[in-house]
C-alpha cells in the first residue's frame, strides 16, 4: 500500500507538468489504434507463435503490456460508444450493433475523447471504422451531400471514415462527411429494409460471389462481396476491399504529416481483422490460418507503417500511443473464408473463455498496450484498466477539468496507465447484453432469462471461467449482487 501511494505521489508533479497550459511542444501527441476482433491471444506479445507481429511486439517490448485492459463491451457500437463518450453504452438505448443508416448515437452536448482533447488544444482527427451513426435521425439520410450531424460536430477536426462496418452498406468512405469520389449523375441509396429493384443480391449472385457467405451477409453485393443492407448507385466511390488498410493508413500518416508541428490526437480504427477478410493480395499466405491470419499480419503492418511516419518525423519519442481492440476474437462471423478449418493450435481468446459477443473475459479482455518513450518504461502491468477510461485520464493528462455530466464511469487510471501504480479501476461492469462485475480477481455474471443462475468466478485462479463457486460464497455473491444493481442503476461517478 506505502508503494502505491509513493508512486501516486511522485506521479502528481508530472501531471502539474502536461496542464493545459503547459507548453505545446511538451505535451505527446496521442494516437489510439484500435483494431477489430483482434483477441487476447491473436498476437505474438501476447503468446501467439502462428502469426508474426514484429511492429505489435516492438510497442509492447518498449512500453507497457497490460494483462487485464478491458473494452467496455464485448460488441463493436456499445464498445466505441463507451470509449468515445465515457459512459456504458447500456445506460443509452439505441447503442447496439448499429445498421450502416442509424443516426449518431454520441451526444452532441456533452464532451467526448475527442472534444476533451480539443479544449486541451489539440487538431484531432479520426480515420477507419466510425459504426456510432450520422445524421440527427430526423430524417434520413442523404448520402448524396454534406451528411450532418457526424465526427465534426462530437470533436473531430477531420474524419476519413467507413459509416458502419466492411460487411454493412454503404460500402464508401467519406471525407468530412461527405462520400469520396461520388459521381453525383449516380447517386448513392441506401436502405436496410427492402432491395432496389434491378440490383444484384447475395442469394440470387451466390455462385459468382468471390467470398461465399455463410450466414446473412446475402443483400447488396459490393466489389463481388454480399454485404448487410441493400445499396443503390455510387459505383465511381464502391472501395476495394483489398485496398481497404491501405487507403486508412495512408490517410492516418498524411494527418500526422500535416499536424506534425501541433499537439495532435489521431483515433486510427482499422477495419482489420473484421469481417469480409479480404487483405492485400502481399500479405496472403503470409500465415498458415488463411485470411483471418493474414489480416493479423496486414494489421500489424498498418501499425508499423505509422511508426515509420513517426521514426521520420522524429515524432515517436513523444507520442503517446494506446494499441487495442473493440471487443473479442471471432471466427465465422458471416463469410466462408476457413477461419476454423485452417485455426489449427492457434487460440484467438489465449487462455481466456470464448470472444466477441460473449459476457466471458475473452469478450472484452484485448490486447492493451501503451507506449511513450519519453515517458512510460518497459513493463507489464497487473492493472485493471478499461477503454472508458480513456475521457477522464486523458483529461487529467492534458489540463482539461471534467462537467459532472461528462464521461460519467470514466475513471482517472492515468497513473496505471503510466505505469507509475500497480492500481487501475477498483471495478469494471462488463458488458455484452447481460453485464457482469469485475472485483479484484473475482467475476459475478448476471442471470437473465436464458441464463437463470447467477455465476461466480475466481480469476486468479480459474482465468478460463470453468468452475462456478457461486454456492461456495454466497456472502460475497450478495454483495457483489448489490454493488451490480447500483451501478447499474446509476453511475458511481469519478473517483
Amino acid at each position: 500500500m506505502m508503494k502505491t501511494v509513493l508512486l501516486a505521489l511522485l506521479a502528481f508533479p508530472f501531471a502539474v507538468l502536461y496542464a493545459g497550459d503547459a507548453p505545446k511542444s511538451a505535451r505527446p501527441n496521442i494516437i489510439i489504434i484500435l483494431a477489430d476482433d483482434l483477441g487476447y491471444g491473436d498476437i505474438g506479445c501476447y503468446g501467439a507463435t502462428r502469426v508474426n507481429t514484429p511492429n505489435l511486439d516492438r510497442l509492447a517490448q518498449a512500453g507497457l503490456r497490460f494483462t487485464d485492459g478491458h473494452s467496455a463491451a464485448a460488441t463493436c457500437t456499445p464498445s466505441r460508444y463507451a470509449l468515445m463518450t465515457g459512459e456504458y453504452a447500456f445506460r443509452k438505448k439505441g447503442t447496439n450493433i448499429l445498421p450502416g443508416d442509424a443516426a449518431l448515437v454520441v451526444p452532441t452536448d456533452r464532451a467526448t475523447l475527442p472534444s476533451i482533447l480539443k479544449q486541451a488544444g489539440y487538431t484531432t482527427g479520426v480515420v477507419g471504422k466510425w459504426h456510432l451513426g450520422l445524421g440527427d435521425g430526423k430524417s434520413p439520410i442523404d448520402w448524396n451531400g454534406q451528411i450532418t450531424p457526424g465526427p465534426r460536430q462530437v470533436g473531430f477536426d477531420h474524419s476519413y471514415i467507413m459509416a458502419a462496418t466492411g460487411d454493412r452498406v454503404p460500402c464508401v468512405y467519406l471525407e468530412n462527411q461527405r462520400i469520396v469520389g461520388l459521381d453525383p449523375t449516380d447517386p448513392v441509396e441506401v436502405s436496410y429494409a427492402q432491395p432496389f429493384s434491378g440490383e444484384p443480391n447475395g442469394i440470387a449472385e451466390r455462385d459468382r460471389l468471390r467470398l461465399n457467405w455463410s450466414h446473412g451477409h446475402n443483400n447488396a453485393v459490393v466489389d463481388g462481396v454480399g454485404r448487410i443492407g441493400f445499396m443503390k448507385g455510387g459505383r465511381a466511390a464502391h472501395w476495394k476491399d483489398e485496398d481497404m488498410s491501405d487507403v486508412f493508413t495512408r490517410h492516418a500518416q498524411s494527418f500526422i504529416e500535416q499536424h506534425q508541428t501541433e499537439s495532435f490526437f489521431l483515433y486510427f480504427a482499422t477495419h482489420d481483422i473484421h469481417v469480409p477478410r479480404l487483405p492485400h493480395p502481399r500479405f496472403l499466405g503470409t500465415t498458415s490460418m488463411g485470411t483471418r491470419g493474414d489480416a493479423i499480419v496486414e494489421f500489424d503492418a498498418a501499425v508499423g507503417d505509422l511508426l515509420k511516419t513517426l521514426d521520420h518525423l522524429q515524432l515517436t519519442d513523444n507520442t503517446l500511443i494506446i494499441v487495442t481492440s473493440d471487443n473479442g476474437p471471432v471466427l465465422d462471423d458471416g463469410y466462408q473464408d476457413q477461419a476454423v478449418e485452417k485455426l489449427g493450435d492457434h487460440k484467438p481468446a489465449g487462455p481466456l473463455r470464448a470472444g466477441k459477443g460473449t459476457i466471458w473475459e475473452g469478450g472484452t479482455r484485448l490486447p492493451f498496450m501503451v507506449h511513450w518513450p519519453r515517458r512510460v518504461k518497459p513493463g507489464v502491468s497487473e492493472a485493471l484498466v478499461c477503454q472508458i477510461d480513456f475521457c477522464a485520464s486523458l483529461a487529467s493528462l492534458t489540463g482539461v477539468e471534467l462537467k459532472s455530466v461528462d464521461a460519467p464511469d470514466s475513471f482517472n487510471v492515468l497513473p496505471a496507465l503510466l505505469g507509475d501504480s500497480l492500481i487501475g479501476r477498483d471495478h469494471l461492469i462488463e458488458h455484452a447484453g447481460r453485464i457482469a462485475l469485475r472485483e479484484e480477481h473475482w467475476k459475478l455474471v448476471d442471470a437473465d432469462n436464458k441464463h437463470p443462475s447467477i455465476e461466480l468466478y475466481d480469476l486468479k485462479n480459474d482465468l478460463a471461467e470453468t468452475k462456478n463457486l457461486a454456492d461456495q460464497h454466497p456472502e460475497l455473491v450478495e454483495k457483489m449482487t448489490r454493488r451490480m444493481n447500483d451501478l447499474r442503476q446509476r453511475p458511481r461517478g469519478r473517483p
